[in-house]
This record gives C-alpha cells, structure tokens and sequence, in this order.
C-alpha cells in the first residue's frame, strides 16, 4: 500500500501542546468499526459507554528521563581542552542523546544529535562528568549503541540529568510537570521512553468507576521504544522495517485474556503499544497471547488479521505513521480518516496530550 494513502490534513493548532487541568477531561471520540459511525462523547463517560463485561488491558511501562545533554569528550580519554581552540569548541558543542532500546544494564541504542560526525569511540560527557558514554557501534537511520558508566550508577545519574522525552511535535522543553503528566496512572514497571498516551486519561476515581461495573482490568509491560514512533521512510507501507520493542506479559494477564474469549467477553486494548503487545504474541503463540518475556517485532497494517484485540482505545496518530496504519487495519482505512476528518472540524485535540478515540 501507497503510504500517502494514509495521509491527512492536521492544522498546527489542533496538536495539544500541553495536557489539560485534569486527565479524565479530555474528549472521546466513539467509532463503530462495523457501520462507521461516530459519536461525540467525553473521557469521564467511558464507565457508562462500556458494556460491563470487557476485558481491559493497560499497559505499566513507566517513561524514564529518555532525553539527555552532553558534550563531546573526544577519543581514547583525550582531555577536552588538548589543541587550539576551535578544537575545544568543537568537543564543547552540546550533543542530544535519545535513548531508545536498554541492551544491557548499561549499554543503550540511541538518537545522537548532530550525530553524523560521532565516531565509534568518541566519549560523551553529561553534567559535571557524572554520567559518561562511549560510542561502541553505529547502526541504521542514525541509531548509535552509547555504553554508560557513571560512579552513583546510571539510573541515579539519569534521574537528575534526564529530561522527560516529549514528541518533537511539542514545540517547548519539558516542564516539571510533565515528569507526573507524561505517566499513566499505572505505571510502574519496565523502562518506556516515550508515554503509551491513551494510559493518560485514566485518573484513580475513573478505574474505579469501571471496577464497579463489573469490568476486570489486567495490565502488560511494553516498552514503548523506536518501533512505535519510527517513521515510514518507504513509499511502500509493507516495505517499512519496524524496530523491535520488548514486552512482558505476566500469567495472570494471559489466563484472563483465555478466559474472556472462552466467555465470549471483548477485549480493550487500552493503547496501540497494549494491542502490539498481544497480537505479536498471539502469531507467535498459535492465536492466543501467552505469558513471558518477547521482542514485538509485528507490524499491523491493512490486510492483517487480529486474533487478540476487540476493542481499541487510542489516541490521534500523525499521517503517514505505522501507528496510524495500525488502527486503519482494525477499523477500517476509510472510516479511520472520515473520522480523523470529523475531529480535526471538531476540534478535537490531537497526539500525546490530545484526546482520544474508542474504537469498538
């Protein structure tokens, strides 16, 4: 498929900047899958608008401070201010790093920014030279594998030094109070750098609501990484490449996803991170999500088929995106963009702190 096929208009005013007062406040779109329909309806009324018997499924990624500041440090430990100084205003130079994949305790793929000239070798140094990397490799579309080493211990280190990883469609620097508002209010485990968004709705007194209801709530880890935000660099959807992002899904989640389809009961992924999670181990677990640890390596597009999910609440997702292409494969390309068209007239808020959308 034309990748343009999944392409829409988006004023820059409709793309939230910040969050809202309060979580739950935010607009919900309803959208039947089946007839194409739509509805106009808020967050806050999501415990009435469900049946009563769903399944739902959060995902507990918890965002680390993903976005960090250093300066380069040259190779082989050469001293910063060794040379003329052009030289020392070239290792000055601030350098941007994204972590994106935790390959081990303490080894990292990465975003480095100006990243073209940064060598295999080359040393970064972060704050007072409490935090310090090296470049141990180079990959695809600008990914550097960084080794980490600091003597308080890296995730110390990164807690200070870090900056809440915001889209770059926010066009501000992070703010205290994104380090509450760019978190669920379940996350807890794992290490995400970027928010599984439609997670940031829910407020305590809302998961209640939908506890009283009768409604069971089980939770995953996916840590939401590149595979999610990557863009498609082919014309081609199908030829797009999507990055591999690390999931665990407890025994509890799995049996009481067994057993809803054995009471014939949906499904709500809340998030396209929740729905990656369990159709990637669905096709590798002969139709049925299964308990442990896997790498999502699938990639939903239209002509895919969903054996895990029934329901999907998720947010607005940028044209041309994998994310979007996702959730043209569950609802249906057409009625996807007829009702992205109907919230952008709307005025709908859109991306990670926008509103969202319940496709049922």
């Amino acid at each position: 498929m034309d990748v343009k096929e999944f392409d829409y208009e988006l004023p820059p005013e409709r793309i939230a900047q910040r969050p809202l007062a309060e979580r739950d406040a935010s607009r919900l779109l309803l959208l039947d899958r089946a007839s194409g329909a739509w509805q106009d309806r808020r967050f806050r009324e999501l415990p009435e608008i469900l049946r009563g018997d769903e399944l739902v499924v959060v995902n507990n990624a918890r965002v680390v401070p993903a976005r960090l500041f250093g300066r380069r440090a040259g190779i082989n430990a050469q001293p910063v201010g060794r040379g003329n100084p052009a030289r020392r205003e070239f290792l000055n130079a601030q350098i941007e790093v994204l972590l994106v994949r935790q390959l081990s305790p303490d080894t990292w793929e990465t975003l480095v920014r100006p990243g073209r000239k940064i060598p295999t070798g080359e040393r970064i140094v972060f704050g007072e030279g409490e935090l310090e990397a090296r470049v141990e490799g180079r990959g695809t579309f600008g990914i550097r594998v960084l080794r980490f080493t600091s003597k308080s211990g890296f995730h110390e280190a990164l807690g200070r030094l870090g900056h809440i990883p915001l889209p770059p469609y926010i066009k501000r620097a992070d703010e205290p109070l994104d380090r509450e508002r760019y978190q669920t209010v379940f996350a807890r485990n794992g290490i995400a750098v970027a928010a599984p968004t439609a997670g940031l709705h829910f407020t305590p007194r809302i998961l209640e609501r939908i506890r009283a209801r009768g409604v069971q709530i089980a939770e995953l880890t996916l840590n939401v990484g590149l595979g999610t935000f990557e863009p498609v660099r082919t014309e081609r959807l199908e030829e797009h490449k999507i990055h591999a992002e690390s999931y665990e899904i407890p025994e509890c989640t799995a049996e009481a996803i067994a057993k809803a389809r054995r009471e014939r009961r949906p499904v709500l992924a809340v998030g396209t991170t929740v729905v990656r999670a369990l159709e990637d181990s669905a096709e590798k677990n002969g139709g049925a999500p299964a308990s442990g640890k896997f790498s999502a390596t699938i990639f939903l597009f239209p002509g895919k088929i969903f054996r895990a999910v029934d329901q999907m609440l998720t947010n607005f997702h940028l044209p041309r995106s994998t994310l979007l292409a996702m959730v043209a494969a569950f609802a249906g390309r057409e009625n996807v963009l007829r009702a992205y068209r109907h919230a952008v007239e709307s005025e709908y808020r859109f991306y990670s702190y926008g509103d969202a959308m319940l496709i049922r």
